[in-house]
């Protein structure tokens, strides 16, 4: 029996199995895939077993599987085509029998209204449906998603958005891969939907403050209408597509989708999770 980790290759899935590794877990009993198992070098080289996966390749699912393994499977980057490739993940999962399938998921995806949320709900069906024994980590939003204002707030000493006075509870990508090992690696959370976000919820002029610390220099946060924001977007050479899909996850945040303070992320990890400024370190070190 081993501990499956689809989306190995990835930043989150990668992560995971560093956690793991850092928990005592025998790296023999690790099976980390992915579509380019040469991404996975280093964890091969401390022991980890490798195997390639792809989600639009059954073959690949029913030769990394196996009777009682438990499966984290790392929902898709691929916005738009994660139900059909959580779908053959899942399907996969219930020919070989395993004995758990973890899924990482959206904040109160079955009930929220967030523009990312219907992927995850449909995945969560697909996963009640199979009969499988399940956790599900519904995660909140990463730190690190505001790379790019990171980047433009040191550059010119102010970032934009249309998120009005919504607050974002964030935690680092770290705190929920080492949510996700603990889940992996211990008992009473069969069964369980856990909501995972940072214990403190902050508005953007408290980001701005934070960046600011960050890069060493003033910084303002500009909030604009959307439609002002739309057209901002556009104007830096956005496609129509990526700029309406980026006003519509501010006015989520607008509307309070992602200031969820359950505490369940902390809880699970024992500790507090990752503060605003020190998860923001990481982006400019």
């Amino acid at each position: 029996m081993s501990l499956v980790v689809t989306g190995a290759t990835g930043q989150l899935g990668h992560l995971v199995v560093e956690h793991l590794l850092a928990r005592g877990t025998d790296p023999a009993t690790i099976v980390a895939t992915g579509r380019r198992t040469e991404a996975l070098a280093d964890l091969a080289a401390q022991g980890v077993r490798t195997a390639k996966v792809d989600f639009a390749d059954p073959a690949t699912l029913d030769a990394a599987l196996e009777a009682g393994d438990t499966v984290l499977l790392v929902s898709s980057s691929e916005v738009g085509q994660r139900v059909a490739q959580h779908a053959a993940a899942i399907d996969a999962a219930k020919r070989a029998g395993v004995a758990r399938l973890v899924y990482t998921s959206a904040l109160r995806a079955d009930t929220s209204p967030l523009i990312l949320a219907p992927e995850h709900k449909a995945t969560e069906e697909l996963i009640h449906a199979s009969g499988l024994p399940f956790t599900i980590l519904r995660n909140g939003w990463y730190t690190e998603n505001y790379g790019q204002s990171v980047d433009q707030a040191k550059a010119t000493g102010s970032f934009v958005g249309s998120v009005g006075d919504g607050l974002v509870s964030s935690a680092s990508r770290t705190d929920y891969a080492e949510a996700a090992a603990v889940v992996l690696t211990t008992d009473g959370h069969e069964g369980k939907a856990y909501e995972l976000a940072g214990d403190v919820a902050w508005s953007h002029p408290e980001l701005a403050q934070a960046i600011g610390e960050v890069v060493g220099r003033e910084v303002v946060y500009q909030d604009l209408s959307p439609e002002d924001h739309l057209k901002a977007l556009l104007a830096a050479g956005l496609d129509e597509g990526t700029a309406g899909f980026v006003v519509a996850l501010d006015g989520n945040t607008r509307d309070g989708l992602l200031a969820d303070t359950s505490g369940d992320l902390g809880r699970l990890i024992g500790r507090p999770t990752t503060p605003l400024v020190e998860g923001l370190r990481t982006l400019v070190a």
